[in-house]
């Protein structure tokens, strides 16, 4: 089995030693994503639906590098730091999964890797044909 890995070019992954996405067969895993850009800085900063949204382009795209998309999600993992803001996050995750369903955890965190940013979000996805 090939192991392709992912990466978005942040200098954190570097550093960290991590990829953004890793797919081994019909598997990928993308790591935890944040709504920072290509220079690390924080997007939408106090508006977690938007970042959710900035957040799921981020997956599709690692997804797409990977040989995949969206449609081939089966599992998202949602970290939020703020109670209150579970439905905008969930209904950004509605809008982009509607129809897909994957399975959905959502967990309320003490924090994230900085105060900017309010949703971290995991995704596996699966390859019916490899």
């Amino acid at each position: 089995m090939i192991r392709q890995n992912v990466s978005s070019g942040t200098t954190w992954e570097a550093m960290a030693g991590y990829s953004r996405a890793v797919r081994c067969g019909n598997h990928i895993w993308v790591a935890g994503t944040t709504a920072s850009d290509e220079n690390t800085q924080p997007v939408s900063p106090g508006d977690a639906y938007a970042q959710a949204h900035y957040i799921f382009r981020k997956i599709e795209r690692a997804l797409i590098q990977a040989g995949a998309g969206l449609k081939d999600v089966v599992r998202t993992r949602v970290f939020i730091v703020n109670l209150e803001d579970w439905e905008a996050v969930a209904r950004a995750h509605g809008e982009v999964f509607g129809s897909i369903r994957p399975a959905n955890t959502l967990v309320v965190v003490k924090a994230l890797i900085g105060e900017a940013y309010l949703v971290e979000i995991e995704a596996d996805a699966y390859l019916e044909w490899g």
